[in-house]
Order: C-alpha cells, then sequence, then structure tokens
C-alpha cells in the first residue's frame, strides 16, 4: 500500500482568507475547485464512524469538532454566511451535532448509515455533521461506550483526511497540485480535447441513458488484516487485488445470471500517488483509475487475473485519465454557469459501464486527543447517487468494509466471508 502524506504546497496569495471571504458573499462555493464542484453538484456525502470507549456530553461533542475543524479548515467553506479559516460560533456547533441514548449497540453501525443528503439542505449550516449514540447502562462487554459518526460532503472531505485526522494530525489542504511539474502543453492540448468530446458525449448519454432511482442499502463488515495478508502470500497476489476480488466475486455470485457482469465487471477504483503535477487537482489528493475485471467461475483464476489488471494499470503513467476527468468537471461547471438547469439531477446516476466503485483510503491508527478512546474496526464509507460504492479502510488490526449498495446486492456481502473461508481452507498447509 502506497504511503500518503499531508504536505501540500505553499499558497501564491498570501491575502487568501481575505480573497475567500469576500468571494464566497456571492458564491458560497467560489473556493471549490472543479472537482469539489462536482461531488457537490453531485450530492456525494461520506461518513466515518467507530466505537469509542468515552462517553460525550453535548459540551464534549462540541469540544471535539472544534478541535476537528482546527486540523481541516476546508471544513468551514461552502455554505451560506461561511467565514473560511474562523472557528464556528456556539450556536452552529449546537445545530451540526447531537448525542443520543440507546439501549444496546444491536445492528449499529449499519442501521444509522445513510445517504446523508439532510446535510445538503441546510444551506446556512456547515457541510457536515457530528452524532454520538452512546449506551445508557455503560460499556458494554467489549468496552464500548458510544459510537461517534461523522457525516460529511465530499466536496470538503476525503479519505485521506479521515486517515489524517484519526491520527490528530492537520489535514488543511492548501494547495494540492505541484505547479512547478508542468504537464507538456501537447498533452494538456489533447486531454482538453479529448474531455471536450468526453463532456459532450457523457452529459448526452447522462440525459437520456440514466437510470431509474433505485432502492439503495448499507452494510458494513470486518476482516482481520492477518488473514488477508496470510492469504494473499500464499495466492502470490497483491493484498488490495485480494479485497477487490474477494468483493467482486461475492457480489457477482456464483450462479448463471451474474449481478454485476457476465463476462467483465465494469470497475473505477481510487488510489492516492504523491507525483503531483501541474494538472492535478488543487483539493484532491485522490486519483481515480478504471479497471475491467474479467469474469472467471474458479475464484484463484479471477484474483490472479484481477492482480494482473491491476498491476498493469498502475505501470502506465496514471496521471492523463485524472486530468482528463479534471478538465470534464471544469467544462462541465463553466456549462452550468450559462445554462444552470445542465446537468439535469438524473446525469449524476449515470455511470456508463461501470458497475462497482472500489474505494482504498489510507490506513486509519488512531493517536492523539482527537480520536482518544476510539476503538476498531474504523468505518469510511460514501454515497453517490446511482452508485455500488464498496470502500476499504485498513486500521492495525482490521479491514473494515463499508457497502452502499443497490438492496438486490446486499445479501451477498453474506457469501464474502464463506468464500474468504473456503480459500483459506483450500490453503491451510501451504
Amino acid at each position: 500500500m502506497k504511503s500518503f502524506s499531508s504536505a501540500s504546497f505553499p499558497r501564491e496569495n498570501a491575502d487568501v482568507l481575505e480573497r475567500a471571504r469576500q468571494m464566497v458573499r456571492s458564491d458560497p462555493q467560489a473556493l471549490f475547485t472543479d472537482f469539489q464542484w462536482f461531488l457537490y453538484k453531485g450530492r456525494d456525502t461520506v461518513f466515518y464512524t467507530a466505537y469509542s470507549t468515552k462517553s460525550f456530553d453535548k459540551d464534549g461533542i462540541v469540544n471535539l469538532v472544534a478541535e476537528m475543524v482546527a486540523l481541516a479548515p476546508q471544513l468551514t467553506h461552502g455554505f451560506v454566511g461561511a467565514q473560511p479559516g474562523q472557528p464556528f460560533p456556539k450556536h452552529m456547533l449546537d445545530a451540526i451535532t447531537s448525542v443520543e441514548t440507546v439501549e444496546s449497540f444491536d445492528g449499529y453501525p449499519d442501521k444509522w448509515l445513510s445517504k446523508s443528503l439532510d446535510i445538503l439542505d441546510h444551506m446556512e449550516l456547515p457541510l457536515f455533521r457530528v452524532m454520538v449514540a452512546q449506551l445508557a447502562d455503560g460499556p458494554d462487554e467489549h468496552g464500548r461506550r458510544s459510537l461517534i459518526q461523522v457525516r460529511a460532503s465530499h466536496a470538503v472531505m476525503e479519505g485521506a483526511d479521515s486517515a489524517l485526522l484519526t491520527r490528530s494530525q492537520s489535514a488543511d489542504h492548501g494547495i494540492m497540485s505541484d505547479k512547478d511539474n508542468r504537464i507538456s502543453i501537447w498533452t494538456r492540448i489533447k486531454s482538453t480535447l479529448r474531455a471536450w468530446s468526453m463532456t459532450t458525449g457523457y452529459l448526452l448519454a447522462g440525459i437520456l441513458l440514466a437510470p431509474p432511482e433505485k432502492p439503495f442499502g448499507f452494510r458494513t463488515l470486518a476482516i482481520s488484516r492477518h488473514r488477508l495478508r496470510r492469504l494473499a502470500n500464499k495466492l502470490g497476489v497483491r493484498q488490495r487485488s485480494l479485497y477487490f476480488a474477494l468483493v467482486t466475486y461475492a457480489l457477482n455470485g456464483d450462479g448463471k445470471d451474474k449481478n454485476l457482469a457476465k463476462r467483465v465487471i465494469g470497475i473505477a477504483y481510487t488510489m492516492l500517488d504523491t507525483s503531483r503535477n501541474a494538472g492535478d487537482d488543487d483539493f484532491f489528493r485522490v486519483r481515480a483509475l478504471e479497471a475491467k475485471f474479467k469474469v472467471h467461475q474458479d475464484f484463484e483464476t479471477y484474483v490472479k487475473a484481477v492482480d494482473d489488471t491491476v498491476g498493469h494499470i498502475e505501470q502506465k503513467d496514471i496521471t492523463q485519465f485524472q486530468m482528463m476527468v479534471n478538465a470534464m468537471f471544469k467544462t462541465l461547471r463553466a456549462l452550468n454557469r450559462v445554462i444552470p438547469a445542465l446537468p439535469p439531477r438524473r446525469f449524476w446516476r449515470f455511470n456508463g459501464a461501470v458497475r462497482m466503485v472500489l474505494t482504498l483510503v489510507p490506513p486509519h491508527r488512531t493517536y492523539g486527543s482527537l480520536t482518544n478512546g476510539v476503538i476498531e474496526p474504523i468505518f469510511c464509507g460514501a454515497w453517490h447517487d446511482g452508485v455500488n460504492i464498496c470502500t476499504f479502510c485498513p486500521a492495525r488490526e482490521n479491514l473494515a468494509l463499508s457497502f452502499t449498495m443497490e438492496e438486490r446486492l446486499i445479501e451477498h456481502v453474506d457469501q464474502i466471508m464463506p468464500l474468504l473461508e473456503q480459500i483459506e481452507a483450500r490453503h491451510a498447509n501451504d
């Protein structure tokens, strides 16, 4: 797994905060990059949830949020009346935090997960919420007193931020592109032309071919990292290839009627790359990649094919696709300024041939005052309209999986552990 860093490049303008305050008076999202704008308009949301040995009252949650915002000042952006970089007043902190008492944690955290669209319904409040559920009668047999959940617009929070905050480290983005690492003019021209073509085709397809809304569900699952590491070594594949294969194979099913695809599963997956350039987004560290996993009935054949596919993709220059996508976001944003009705709501449900999005976030390891008392597993996830998503969140002991998927696929999450046990048994004597 690649390492990541909170480091960013210096801002060019020393008066950025004053400039920000002036800009957001007329447009609360004026400081958003094109990538941020796309996720905001798409109403994409993310969540972080984990149990804690600590109990909280309202003041305790307010103090927790104040510390979190100090480490991640981007949370002060994007809403009506925002004062970028400034602490929130108490009445605003009260409005975005809540504490409730529950009798047990049965069914949690799954039954607490949602699309979180309520975050975007209150334009005058920050684009995140912090919730705590705590047991009425003290800790349970696992020492858990409370469950903490942070929900946010994806426009202001990504997986690397969550990992940094879990370590009580600064998640301030600064400028994430490297302006000194310039892209050739020819590459920029090609990417821009392809982006214009891609935007036109994608917009028309999204309007004409977007599927109707479908019922979605939420599930979580935690697996020992040691088990997965040992099995990946025995199979001779990358750990992330094993993660991807276990999930997609189990969800696709072993019958004739495949749930995702019969021959090739279209996948989008994300990764971090510490090599930045001038064409990168100024906010997000993440890069998006496309893959096609050829379906095989035998799991071991399938996982090795997945590993070959992942290795082949990552040997290429992975910057060009992201540059093209960024240019598409820029084009869509410019179009939206001229014709606010475009893209229409249904556009965001169109995913082309992509059947699943697989997101591997950086390792989440608790450290410092912000996550004092937090215990594994730590679940991170995302919601995007009409997209089946599995988010993998590694911690010290566990890999936590969070599923946001069509309800028809949710029941197949139960097949992942039996599949893992079956493959382990096959290699027990290796």
